[in-house]
């Protein structure tokens, strides 16, 4: 039997077409997967009646496919052979998979718990997380929240620092239980469950809701619409170039560089609310629903976002412009929070984050769905991994996306279809669906039952994977960079919590 079925991105799967083998059957596998070129997409435990099944989906980006196979725990066994120390881009993975089943990766050098879920197998009180201590003279420790000021959400840093310098940086999360995976399994129609996925991130509403609209068609051929899909994809890449725009904003204001802070805040305010002329929301809420949209946008409308959008990019490139050439930016910038290619593909780094650092790595590029399969974007990468790169490579999407945009507009008819209700999720299926958000691959897995209900609904934002990331960055940086490091990355809290 072979050890892995594979997939296109988007497509479903029986499950009876899954493999199922022991763990140990599978390890070396995955490890050789992963030494050459593959990486993880998704690890997650389905209790089946006496059994835990483990599934494991690795990416194969060079082929744009997805590889899936199983593992099953009896009731009797309690843990496996780590992949962590060989492969580290598993830790967070493995640490999620053992709070909530129970499960232990033996060997696992930091088996920590990530979100202390109530219902999870390891019960363990936040008060009691055991943070990670360095000794020495002149070593002392500073901890930033998990009370943020303003409307941050709450996310614990602990700061291990000699004088001005941070040796080490633990990120405790996890203080947020909203259960929105749970929430997926109640009863009920799928399209009406549209409103925890557009809950999963509030920035990122469309790109969430791309991936689950993408498994509540999965059993429908034509749906949706061609016009729709082409809407879809204009208001994802509107949200990449607006959180992108408010990011730079972000980024001038750490540094005092007020002129970009306030003119890159005052320019996403322009496309946000072209998001909210056609679908009644700044951030795209309600506009897309299972089987198209629910907002069309008229010749008029179009001809606005036209000229709007326009004269967002001709600000976007004044700012830029002026922003890095700025010698006090660029000394800011240059060379702070260091992330090299080798590390970042260790620690399994997606995204922005990632292509900063030199990795080729794009969702819309390497497992293209709905309108990118047509109309490509191509990957675009810097090399230093540093604050400067993270910068600039969004002042470069959001060019990109600018321009992908208006491309469509000026392509789009007058009139088309925008709706066709979807046919209902196939029994004992496993549906994937991976799509490019704005912070990076966003993973959605549905396994449904007999009765075609969802059993199970596994989420994972590209924060998972990029935490690490901005540990490792501010290694060797002194504390006063942390803000600016932190908001390079750009990572979300609720993302994360789920």
């Amino acid at each position: 039997m072979e050890n892995w079925i594979s997939e296109k991105n988007g497509q479903s799967l029986s499950l009876r077409e899954v493999p199922v083998l022991r763990f140990a059957e599978l390890r070396e596998d995955i490890v050789e997967k992963c030494r050459h070129g593959m990486r993880i997409a998704g690890f997650f435990g389905h209790r089946e009646e006496k059994t835990l099944r483990l599934f494991i989906v690795l990416a194969s980006d060079a082929e744009s496919t997805l590889l899936v196979s199983s593992a099953v725990f009896s009731e009797d066994e309690k843990s496996y052979e780590s992949l962590t120390p060989e492969l580290p881009q598993f830790s967070m993975f493995e640490r999620e998979f053992y709070e909530s089943y129970g499960i232990e990766p033996l060997g696992h050098p930091w088996l920590k718990s990530v979100r202390f879920p109530h219902d999870g197998a390891i019960k363990k009180n936040e008060a009691d997380y055991p943070f990670f201590k360095v000794g020495g003279e002149g070593i002392h420790e500073v901890g930033v929240g998990p009370v943020h000021a303003g409307v941050i959400e709450p996310g614990h840093f602990r700061f291990m620092c000699d004088g001005e310098k941070v040796i080490h940086l633990e990120i405790h999360l996890g203080y947020q239980h909203r259960g929105i995976e749970k929430l997926m399994t109640f009863p009920g129609a799928i399209s009406g469950k549209s409103v925890l996925a557009e809950s999963i991130a509030g920035d990122s509403v469309i790109a969430n809701m791309m991936a689950f609209c993408a498994i509540a068609e999965s059993g429908s051929e034509g749906t949706p619409p061609l016009r729709a899909v082409v809407i879809r994809t204009i208001a994802m890449e509107m949200e990449r170039a607006a959180i992108h725009i408010g990011n730079l904003a972000a980024l001038a204001g750490d540094i005092g560089y007020l002129t970009a802070n306030a003119f890159f805040g005052a320019t996403r305010t322009y496309v946000i609310n072209l998001l909210l002329a056609f679908s009644g929301s700044r951030f795209g809420r309600g506009l897309i629903r299972p089987g198209g949209i629910v907002y069309d946008i008229d010749p008029e409308i179009r001809k606005a976002v036209i000229s709007s959008l326009k004269m967002v990019k001709d600000r976007v490139i004044l700012m830029g412009e002026q922003m890095f050439d700025f010698p006090g930016v660029l000394s800011r910038f240059q060379r702070t929070g260091v992330v090299d290619a080798a590390t970042a593909h260790k620690i399994g780094m997606v995204g922005l984050a990632a292509r900063a650092s030199g990795l080729k790595t794009d969702v819309r590029s390497d497992h293209p769905s709905g309108l990118y399969r047509f109309s490509p974007l191509h990957r675009l990468s810097m090399e230093t991994g540093d604050v400067f790169a993270r910068a600039f490579l969004r002042y470069l999407e959001i060019k990109q996306s600018l321009d992908f945009v208006l491309e469509q507009l000026e392509e789009l008819s007058d009139e088309g279809s925008i709706m066709k209700s979807p046919a209902p999720l196939k029994a004992d299926s496993f549906i994937m669906s991976l799509v490019e958000g704005v912070r990076g691959e966003i993973a959605h897995f549905c396994i449904t039952d007999s009765d075609g209900n969802i059993s199970r609904y596994k989420i994972k934002d590209p924060s998972f994977n990029n935490w690490p990331g901005l540990a490792y960055a501010v290694r060797n940086e002194g504390i006063s960079d942390f803000p600016l490091c932190n908001k390079s990355f750009d990572l979300s809290y609720c993302g994360f919590d789920l």
